[in-house]
């Protein structure tokens, strides 16, 4: 029916023919198919049952069609449905089971209805099979199947089910569902468990995987994977631990998911061991790992690392540039992302959208803005790619940045898609940098009249009000956020050390090191003096006398990081720090001083980008 499927030529069905060769065992031949590795293997098997009349053979051409599909050569398994005279349920299940592992959802529903048509009853391994291939649309209508055949109960099709509504993110029936199996096991628990995580309800799923009896590394995986997806890379990382400690081994999935963890975190010594391990259990990286050790090492500050594992990938794809690419943009090196770019281009690999974001990051970090215009008009004039809303969002971080408050502005309003609230905020976010409260105002009315206005709209306000003394607008604006239910984002650093990740927050004393802590603190401020600083309180945004401004300053999160960092590492070792917001002026001028002071590079990732602080400069060069 080649209604239904591209790989589909009109079915001719020829009847079996008996054996004429009966020295040949059907049941040998059968294993060696079943034992095929590739298709060149399989297609021998196939011209030697052609030769000896056996490709109609029942089990022989139903399992040739099976391996073909599982192989990957979906044509050649349709090839031999289409020559089987009445197909039964088992070589229907087994050409749908074919095109849903090969990732043509569409066609395998298209066989399901060819069967329903030919008024072939399907079993419940066709139902589970087909189930999985559907959107939740069309699996409502095949829940009503399952009821009518008789197969809602039975757990392969119950599973498959529950794994449906999980993913069309309709967790109450898919728990429903779970709740009310006959018989549950390590597969349906993983499919509810997974429902859970996939929609961000990672506290149901972890209560579902403590009370599992059994547990395998799928399971493991799916919990792993959903706490580094929704923001709790740190759990993640404990989790991680704990499965090594149960003794299962991770694969690459484990992997994967942890990798972002550690990423997100700037957890670089777990991350060098998860790259140690795979070295040793697998000896070659593939592109896939490759690409997600390069981002975990750009991501906890280890540039150098991240070009090692990007030299040594062999056959370097699109994906693999982009991240080495957007890895030197977040680190502010625009030279060498530019240069990767060039060669990228060179080597024939065409770039993708995601390509432009990291390339047009690059220009934003160093203000680059005729580079940054001329990469942008090349997207359609050069490469036919369309810009998306994330592009416009580089062009206005990237004029904002450099002072071109208004051509961003232009720029927000001519965009073609409807320009979202993180556009504007990126734009206001530039107002505040350059002190521009009337366009500010502007903006934030704008984004109160169309519902576009978050937590982060009002603290961009207030934020432009404190900066230039506007305290009667700065508390306009917070009773507006109190009024609407707005809480401002607290600052957090946080620094590893050996394979632990320490948090902070400002003015923070539940640390076990607290006194420590702060002894060293006394020390960086007695030193920083005696180098001539003097406190930036004008990062200040309260109304507070300048003695007071000063002492808030000195226990910002990401100095309380930085002083547990000089006492717990060894001296002359490099300091890493994540911060979840922008550095304030004063802890940047104190880092760049401090290691100046003790010979240390200190690494310092904040909400925009990264800065690597050597003998008293920041690679940023102060602009950020």
């Amino acid at each position: 029916m080649s209604s239904i499927s591209p790989l589909v030529v009109q079915p001719t069905h020829f009847a079996a023919k008996p054996e004429k060769n009966q020295t040949q065992k059907p049941e040998k031949l059968a294993f060696l198919i079943d034992k095929s590795k590739s298709i060149k293997q399989l297609s021998q098997i196939h011209a030697f049952l052609i030769r000896h009349d056996l490709e109609t053979h029942p089990v022989l051409n139903f399992k040739l069609q099976r391996s073909y599909s599982s192989l990957g050569d979906v044509r050649g398994s349709v090839a031999l449905f289409n020559r089987t005279r009445n197909p039964d349920v088992y070589f229907y299940t087994a050409v749908i089971r074919g095109h849903a592992i090969n990732g043509l959802h569409e066609q395998a529903l298209g066989f399901y209805v060819q069967m329903i048509t030919d008024e072939v009853e399907p079993n419940a391994f066709t139902l589970s099979t087909v189930l999985k291939a559907c959107s939740s649309e069309f699996g409502k209508a095949l829940h009503s199947h399952a009821h009518k055949f008789g197969f809602e109960s039975d757990t392969y099709v119950r599973t498959a089910l529950v794994d449906l509504y999980g993913r069309g993110g309709d967790v109450v029936s898919a728990r429903k569902l779970f709740d009310t199996m006959p018989e549950r096991n390590l597969v349906s628990s993983t499919a509810m468990i997974t429902g859970y995580a996939k929609n961000g309800e990672i506290d149901e799923a972890r209560v579902l995987f403590d009370g599992m009896e059994e547990r395998d590394v799928v399971s493991w995986n799916v919990m792993i994977d959903g706490y580094a997806q929704h923001g709790r890379p740190n759990e993640a990382l404990i989790l991680f631990r704990q499965m090594l400690e149960a003794r299962l081994k991770p694969n690459e999935a484990t992997m994967l998911a942890v990798l972002s963890a550690c990423g997100q975190v700037g957890a670089l010594e777990s991350g060098q061991w998860i790259h140690s391990y795979l070295k040793y259990s697998s000896g070659s990286i593939n592109t896939h790992v490759g690409t997600a050790l390069i981002d975990m090492y750009c991501r906890c500050g280890s540039l150098e690392d991240a070009r090692l594992v990007f030299d040594a990938i062999k056959d370097k794809d699109t994906v693999v540039y982009n991240a080495m690419i957007n890895g030197y943009a977040i680190h502010g090196f625009s030279g060498d992302a530019l240069n990767l770019f060039d060669e990228m281009s060179q080597s024939g690999l065409r770039p993708t959208d995601i390509t432009f974001i990291g390339i047009l990051s690059a220009c934003a970090h160093a203000g680059l803005v005729s580079e940054g215009w001329a990469i942008f008009n090349s997207m359609e004039g050069k490469y036919g790619i369309s810009p998306k809303i994330e592009h416009y969002g580089c062009m206005v971080n990237l004029l904002g940045r450099a002072g071109k408050l208004n051509e961003a502005y232009e720029l927000v309003k001519s965009v073609a898609i409807e320009a979202d609230h993180v556009l504007w905020g990126t734009l206001l976010g530039a107002c505040g940098l350059h002190k521009n409260i009337p366009l500010g105002e502007r903006i934030v009315q704008y984004l109160l009249e169309r519902g576009l206005a978050n937590s982060g709209t009002y603290v961009l306000l207030s934020n432009i009000y404190a900066a230039v003394g506007d305290w009667e607008g700065v508390s306009r604006t917070r009773a507006m956020m109190k009024q609407s239910g707005v809480h401002k984002e607290p600052g957090c650093s946080s620094v590893e050390v050996n394979n632990e990740v320490h948090e902070f927050l400002a003015g923070d004393v539940k640390h076990p090191k607290r006194r420590e802590i702060y002894a060293m603190l006394e020390q960086v401020n007695q030193w920083v003096k005696e180098h001539g600083h003097t406190s930036k309180t004008e990062g200040v945004l309260h109304d507070i006398g300048e003695s007071d401004k000063e002492r808030s300053l000195e226990v910002h999160s990401e100095k309380l990081a930085l002083a547990f960092g000089l006492i717990s590492k060894k001296r002359g070792s490099t300091i890493k720090i994540v911060k979840n917001l922008r550095v304030c002026p004063d802890c940047h001028a104190v880092i760049k001083l401090v290691s100046k002071i003790t010979g240390r590079k200190i690494v310092m990732r904040d909400r925009n980008r990264f800065h690597h602080c050597v003998d008293g400069l920041c690679s940023c060069g102060d602009y950020w």
